[in-house]
């Protein structure tokens, strides 16, 4: 096959190309798609703690809660219906990726996400509406769905889109988009938390529709990535395509490279049979390991029962609401620095950094909880430096989670992944993350009432286990273009064994590159 691109300097294979308006445009619309899992993330804990909400399709939880302070605080919220209502969601998004990856192989990513946006405005509109449970968890169906498209589609068709110096910045839009919709939802909740006759949880829940038709009506101007355009024969169209995005008019090296990656691709019957295969060995591990470790940071407890949270450790409804906005603040904040930083200082160094900080923030809250409520979660009055130190560690806390595991546990994985497998594994990390969300989600609040604040403590042990296992295990993938990341795993120390040279027919075979910090021990 052609040599497809030039070796720099260092023994990095690269295109030639730049930052366009044109590619800068459609990945900040197609990252937009990050909007609807945020808003879902941050209206499903705030409107669990609006009194009315709950008094009218959870009225056990609801009785818990306006009982004496001295009740056990750590228990008031444990409902296996209320946790259905928030978890369901995340099972019927790890179903929907599974079909998602279908559609997306074979229609394009922009399909994928123009259902995406359809399924998810059909959910947020029955939530709106709701006047029983069975509404609102038809509701929350609906809306994983959509999200399982979406979180399928998007972060591939970002990284096939970006040149490759830049695919880290634009592909964590994506996150930032999540770390927006996620803010956005926690201020409207404070607001429509607010409004006389408690009727406000509707403008919460049905103002989903607004991040839903934005993804769907960008997935209807978006143009489509050369990567699928091939994929599904059309040419020409790809190279052209191609010249706009980079900005060039000889894109022959990159283009040759993605036709023989889509030979490659069409020669596979069964992808997912393929995945098994010795050579994806290091591939499936990370679809599989990334996603269940950025679960099992602890992040999705703080972020979708944060109002909930500050309100068990002593928070009133509005202050647990202003909490939660503040945390928002920072996670949409320490994501514009993990922009800033993921093409400069690689994805290594921001896993570890961010692993280390949250470790301490989480042994730090556990004592400050710990000391507090003790075992029986009876915390009498809480002066007001407390609450202080809780949500500042917190914050600090969901700061390190935003520059590290939460962006690159999405670009990681969209990157690693040969265009044979991409779309299968693609849905085998969402999948991941879907069903450790939906278990995390429906035993979080029994943990809360059993673990109590050693819940954190767990969840810290397995910020030292990840933080371990990206050390000895990720090479870095910072500047390799997406069709040649077959060489990271080449010259990686453990992975080498299962990857072979001459293994990727699309693969430039090239020295060891001097900086992609694989050789490791």
């Amino acid at each position: 096959m052609p040599a497809g691109g030039f070796v720099a300097g260092d023994g990095q294979k690269a295109y030639p190309g730049k930052l366009t308006p044109f590619v800068l445009f459609t990945c900040v619309v197609a990252a937009m798609g990050g909007l609807i899992f945020g808003y879902d993330i941050g209206i499903s804990g705030g409107v669990t703690s609006m009194p009315s909400f709950l008094r009218r399709f959870f009225p056990s939880v609801y009785r818990k809660q306006q009982e004496d302070a001295t009740t056990n605080q750590y228990c008031q919220y444990d409902s296996p219906k209320l946790t259905l209502f928030t978890s369901s969601l995340y099972l019927a998004a790890l179903i929907s990726s599974l079909v998602a990856s279908t559609v997306t192989r074979k229609f394009g990513r922009r399909l994928s996400m123009l259902f995406g946006g359809i399924l998810f405005c059909a959910g947020a509109l029955i939530n709106g509406f709701a006047k029983h449970v069975w509404m609102l968890i038809v509701g929350r169906i609906l809306l994983g769905f959509g999200i399982g498209f979406a979180n399928q589609s998007v972060p591939l068709y970002l990284s096939e889109m970006a040149p490759y110096k830049y695919r880290g910045a634009l592909n964590i839009g994506f996150q930032l988009s999540i770390t927006i919709g996620i803010l956005v939802a926690e201020v409207l909740n404070y607001f429509f938390a607010k409004i006389k006759g408690g009727w406000g949880w509707r403008l919460s829940l049905g103002g989903a529709v607004v991040p839903a038709l934005i993804i769907t009506l960008g997935s209807l101007v978006l143009p489509d990535t050369p990567n699928s355009m091939i994929e599904r024969g059309q040419h020409e169209k790809a190279k052209t395509k191609l010249r706009r995005i980079r900005g060039v008019d000889d894109v022959s090296q990159e283009f040759d490279d993605l036709v023989a990656a889509s030979k490659e691709s069409q020669s596979i019957e069964h992808p997912w049979t393929n995945l098994l295969r010795r050579k994806y060995r290091p591939h499936l591990t990370m679809a599989i390991m990334i996603p269940f470790f950025q679960q099992l940071t602890g992040i999705n407890v703080i972020m979708f029962y944060a109002p909930v949270l500050f309100n068990t450790i002593g928070f009133t409804t509005d202050a647990s609401l202003m909490s939660a906005v503040v945390t928002g603040s920072v996670n949409v904040a320490a994501t514009l620095v993990s922009i800033y930083g993921v093409d400069k200082w690689g994805r290594r160094f921001l896993f570890l950094e961010g692993g280390t900080q949250m470790l301490i923030c989480q042994a730090v809250v556990a004592a400050c909880i710990g000391a507090k409520f003790g075992v029986d979660g009876t915390p009498g009055e809480l002066p007001k430096w407390y609450a202080i130190v809780v949500v500042t560690f917190i914050c600090i806390y969901v700061a390190g989670f935003a520059w590290s595991w939460g962006p690159l546990g999405w670009l990681v994985p969209s990157e690693i992944f040969p265009l044979e497998i991409r779309s299968a594994a693609q849905s085998i990390t969402v999948s991941v993350n879907m069903i450790f969300t939906f278990i995390i989600a429906q035993i979080f609040l029994t943990m809360l009432c059993h673990l109590k604040f050693g819940l954190f403590l767990v969840f810290a042990f397995f910020v030292v286990v990840m933080s371990i296992f990206v050390y000895i295990f990720l090479p870095e993938t910072k500047g390799i273009p997406i069709e040649e990341m077959g060489q990271v795993w080449r010259s990686h120390w453990y992975w080498s064994r299962f990857v072979e040279d001459g293994e990727y027919g699309n693969g430039l075979q090239m020295g060891k590159s001097s900086n992609q910090g694989t050789k490791h021990v």
